[in-house]
């Protein structure tokens, strides 16, 4: 293999009808987080490894100087952005371990991608989680959570569906999705890449078909990042990057709207994170000198 086949296989450009590379990229980066030490690293995920192709796996073992550079290229051209997903993995988990402790009911992940929370996250195992994600994706799910656990949970339900595209509401009831109850809805690194009428349809959905107390937590961009008027390097080298390799961004929100954009759909009690926020709540001690990226915030809210 040349060195640019190298390169490509560790982007992982994505297939136009397969699984998300997004998703095999963003678990390299929860691999990498969790071989630190344990007094060091953010979040641990010990399943995430699993997620990774052979080939790229093989790339990062044998060459490991190049790995090395690859990913010092990407920092450079996106400086932090590691480090905020780190940050969103933990801060979503911090989410769902409260949510918890304040009677949850039912989990829905939407874009479930390689998310390993039901299976990491002790205190899940009692309450009804749904996955939703395209069929290519969730078919190489299914298949690691067997060959891990030898069979697959009983709590969790796997609901095929390609977000945007597919009813969601109709998928998630005809897999016993109860409107009823206490749900968290979870939407990690998901909006960016659906076009803005398929996040209000989502949104009405969720304000609409959940029980009391239900709660949401996503992530999100500039909208500026999204249309290429950021001014900054990095939103612009974001942009192009997430273009090149097929999952170009679709969705974003105007700086300081985020507050108004929600309340708007059905939503309250909401807490914007922006990357001073997590930067402060995990990043300090030895983590200190880590750098966050500005673009990436997170939003949590309850319906009304």
């Amino acid at each position: 293999m040349q060195e640019s086949d190298n390169v490509k296989a560790i982007e992982m450009s994505k297939p136009s009808k397969g699984p998300s590379k997004t998703a095999e990229t963003i678990a390299m980066v929860r691999v990498g987080e969790s071989r630190r030490p344990e007094d060091e690293r953010i979040c641990y995920d010990p399943y995430a490894i699993r997620f990774i192709s052979r080939e790229v796996l093989e790339f990062a073992t044998n060459n490991p100087e190049k790995y090395k550079a690859f990913l010092a290229q990407s920092e450079r051209l996106v400086p932090g952005v590691r480090n905020s997903i780190i940050a969103r993995v933990r801060y979503f988990d911090d989410v769902v371990n409260s949510s918890i402790g304040d009677d949850l009911e039912q989990l829905v992940i939407l874009g479930a991608g390689y998310d390993t929370r039901a299976y990491r996250i002790e205190g899940l195992k009692n309450v009804r989680i749904f996955e939703v994600d395209q069929p290519a994706t969730q078919k190489i799910k299914v298949e690691k959570i067997k060959e891990i656990f030898g069979t697959l949970p009983s709590h969790v339900t796997y609901v095929s569906a390609d977000i945007g595209v597919d009813e969601l509401g109709r998928r998630l009831h005809e897999s016993g999705y109860d409107r009823s109850q206490k749900t968290l809805f979870i939407i990690e690194g998901l909006f960016m890449y659906l076009p803005p009428g398929s996040v209000d349809e989502t949104l009405s959905f969720i304000a609409h078909n959940s029980g009391r107390s239900s709660t949401i937590v996503f992530d999100y961009i500039p909208e500026s990042v999204v249309d290429g008027t950021c001014e900054l390097e990095a939103g612009k080298n974001w942009r192009k990057g997430v273009m090149d390799v097929g999952e170009p961004f679709l969705f974003g929100i105007k700086e300081g709207e985020i507050e108004t954009f929600l309340t708007q759909r059905g939503f309250s009690k909401i807490r914007n994170v922006t990357s001073k926020d997590y930067k402060k709540a995990y990043f300090f001690g030895k983590n200190e000198s880590r750098e966050m990226n500005s673009l990436l915030s997170f939003a949590y809210a309850v319906v009304v």
